[in-house]
């Protein structure tokens, strides 16, 4: 239940961090050389990014809960896609605003009619729309390249441990699948280059940071893909070892029980082999009369 408030928070966190306004960084005239690429739309459009980064592996995760039946692999795995994404999208976020870095096509949003103004310290006094400005500052890192990465990523890291890529039985066959997934996101990062609303660098650094975030959430869950038990959750194996445990309890006490009633059935055993060889011993309330009856006649 903690781990659900957490994620709503980080979603309100991201809000926030979404609306608010970036660092205007100073960009100076002879900076605008590199900052002129054409005005493009998005080859990949941000509604799709959801899509394919958080919709389609929860696909997956369901196609493998129908086929195994463990709802402990199925949870734990949409959680941590979940904190993959959002975690990588605060801190994505929360850099992009704190850095303000230019897009390359930033002279075009701040002079759509390519009239570009300066005041006396040089820096570009901007007059296009306030929202496209707002969002040209902020370049550093790729938000697209790290969303991807966290999803797709989080979801390779999966697949390897659900086929056991990396059994020690040379299958390359599960290898391809593993990239599959990276080399979408691969892609998708290309394409903001393409697109000019980021510098190379951009990409980079947000491709790391969805990948290392994606790594260390599916890790928090699941066991590493190189591990024996990789195929499942930790969870899991928690309550199997514990069931194992109290069944383990359960027997010890139920021998202990049969123990002690075949103790119970030894003694009662002996004593009535006692009485049976010793009838007087056993029944001193007969010999007392007989004693009596002795000493009247005599």
């Amino acid at each position: 239940m903690h781990d659900w408030l957490i994620l709503l928070l980080l979603v309100v966190i991201e809000v926030i961090l979404y609306v608010i306004h970036p660092f205007y960084r100073f960009v100076g005239k002879d900076m605008m050389v590199d900052l002129k690429y054409p005005l493009k739309s998005n080859t990949v459009p941000v509604w799709v990014v959801p899509v394919y980064a958080i919709l389609l592996p929860m696909v997956i995760f369901l196609i493998v809960y129908f086929h195994r039946r463990d709802v402990y692999d199925l949870h734990h795995a949409i959680l941590g896609l979940l904190f993959s994404v959002l975690v990588t999208a605060v801190i994505t976020d929360s850099i992009k605003n704190a850095v303000g870095r230019p897009r390359p096509d930033f002279f075009w949003r701040c002079f759509p009619d390519g009239k570009d103004v300066y005041d006396q310290w040089g820096n570009v006094i901007c007059h296009g729309d306030k929202n496209v400005i707002k969002e040209g500052h902020k370049s550093f890192p790729s938000g697209h390249t790290s969303w991807s990465f966290a999803g797709l990523g989080f979801l390779s890291l999966y697949l390897s441990g659900k086929i056991k890529a990396f059994d020690r039985r040379g299958h390359i066959a599960k290898l391809c699948i593993v990239f599959l997934p990276l080399l979408v996101a691969s892609l998708v990062g290309i394409s903001r280059v393409d697109d000019y609303w980021h510098h190379w660098q951009d990409v980079f650094a947000g491709g790391l940071l969805g990948i290392i975030v994606a790594t260390f959430c599916y890790l928090q869950f699941f066991p590493p893909p190189y591990h024996a038990e990789c195929w499942g959750p930790y969870a899991y194996f928690q309550v199997l070892e514990e069931s194992r445990r109290g069944a383990l309890a359960t027997n010890a006490v139920t021998s202990e029980s049969d123990q002690l009633m075949e103790t119970l059935i030894q003694q009662d055993g002996r004593r009535r082999d006692e009485c049976i060889g010793l009838h007087i011993g056993c029944n001193p309330s007969s010999t007392m009369e007989e004693e009596e009856e002795e000493s009247g006649g005599s």
